[in-house]
C-alpha cells in the first residue's frame, strides 16, 4: 500500500513538473521577444513601452502571478522528486557507466534547476523589483538641444514632454515612479515611462562588475540549456503524449529550444557589454 502511494504521489509530481515547465517554456518565449529589442539601436523608448505594458496591463499581470507560481511549484515539486527517487533508490546504480543510461542533463536536474532557481532569484532582485519598488527608479528623458543650448525632458506616455528642470521643482513623483502629480494639489499630471532600458544598459556594462554579470548570465544561460535538453521532450513523456508519428518531431524541436533561446538570451548582455555604444 505505501509502495503504491508513494508511485502516485510520484507520477503526480512528474504530471505536474511537465505542466508547469511547459507553461514557463512559453514563458521564456514571450520574455526573449521582448528582451531581444535590447539589440536594435536606440531603441529605449519602445523597450520601456514594453516594460510599462508588462507592468501595468491587467491580463499580463494574471500571467505574471501563474509565471510565479509556476516557478515556485516548479521548484518546490522537482527538489521534492530527487529526494523522493533518491529515497526510493538508497542504494544508487553502478556508476561505471551511467552516461551510458541516461544523459548526463537528465541525471543532474535537480543540480541544474538548483542553479537555475538562484539565477531567477538574482535576476528578479536586480530588475524586476527595481522596477516596481525602487523609488529612486529613473524615468526615461530626452535631452533636446535648440540654438546651441540644451534641455532635458521627461517622455510621457501621451507623446508629449515635461521639462524636466521646471517640474523637478513643481512635482513630485509618487511611489510608482510612473506619474507625475502636482505638488499641491496632488492632481496627477503626466504618466512617464521608467527607464528599464538604461538600468539594464547600466548593470552590464558597469566598470567594476559588468563583465562579471555578463559571465554569469552566460553561464546560466549554458545551465538553462542543458536543463531545457532534457525537461522539454520528458515533459511530453511525463504527460503521456508518447506517440511514434510525433515524439521524433518533438525530441527534435525540443532540442532546437533548448539550444536557439538560452543562446539568443545569452547574446543580449554579450553584446551590450562588448559592442553597445555607452
Amino acid at each position: 500500500m505505501a509502495k503504491s502511494a508513494l508511485m502516485k504521489s510520484s507520477l503526480a509530481k512528474k504530471y505536474w513538473m511537465a505542466l508547469t515547465g511547459l507553461f514557463l517554456c512559453l514563458f521564456l518565449s514571450g520574455h526573449l521577444a521582448g528582451n531581444l529589442q535590447l539589440l536594435v539601436p536606440n531603441n529605449a523608448l519602445n523597450f520601456n513601452k514594453y516594460a510599462l505594458f508588462m507592468t501595468s496591463n491587467p491580463a499580463v499581470k494574471i500571467l505574471s502571478y501563474l509565471t510565479y507560481i509556476s516557478i515556485l511549484f516548479h521548484a518546490i515539486d522537482g527538489i521534492m522528486l530527487a529526494f523522493q527517487n533518491k529515497a526510493a533508490r538508497p542504494i544508487g546504480y553502478a556508476k561505471n557507466n551511467a552516461s551510458a543510461n541516461s544523459p548526463w542533463a537528465s541525471r543532474n536536474m535537480a543540480v541544474l534547476g538548483t542553479i537555475i532557481l538562484v539565477f531567477i532569484v538574482t535576476h528578479m532582485v536586480s530588475f524586476w523589483a527595481r522596477m516596481h519598488f525602487d523609488e529612486k527608479m529613473p524615468l526615461q528623458t530626452m535631452t533636446i538641444t535648440a540654438q546651441g543650448q540644451s534641455q532635458e525632458f521627461y517622455l510621457t506616455t501621451d507623446g508629449s514632454y515635461l521639462p524636466k528642470a521646471q517640474i523637478d521643482q513643481k512635482m513630485i513623483i509618487i511611489k510608482d515612479r510612473t506619474d507625475f502629480y502636482d505638488a499641491g494639489a496632488n492632481v496627477k499630471i503626466k504618466e512617464g515611462y521608467k527607464d528599464l532600458y538604461k538600468i539594464t544598459i547600466e548593470f552590464f556594462k558597469e566598470p567594476q562588475y559588468g563583465l562579471l554579470y555578463t559571465l554569469l548570465y552566460v553561464l546560466s544561460m549554458i545551465v538553462l540549456s542543458f536543463h531545457l535538453l532534457h525537461g522539454f521532450s520528458s515533459a511530453f513523456q511525463s504527460i503521456g503524449l508518447n506517440n511514434p508519428k510525433y515524439t521524433p518531431i518533438i525530441k527534435a524541436f525540443g532540442k532546437g529550444f533548448a539550444i536557439v533561446v538560452p543562446l539568443l538570451f545569452a547574446i543580449i548582455p554579450i553584446y551590450i557589454h562588448f559592442f553597445l555604444k555607452a
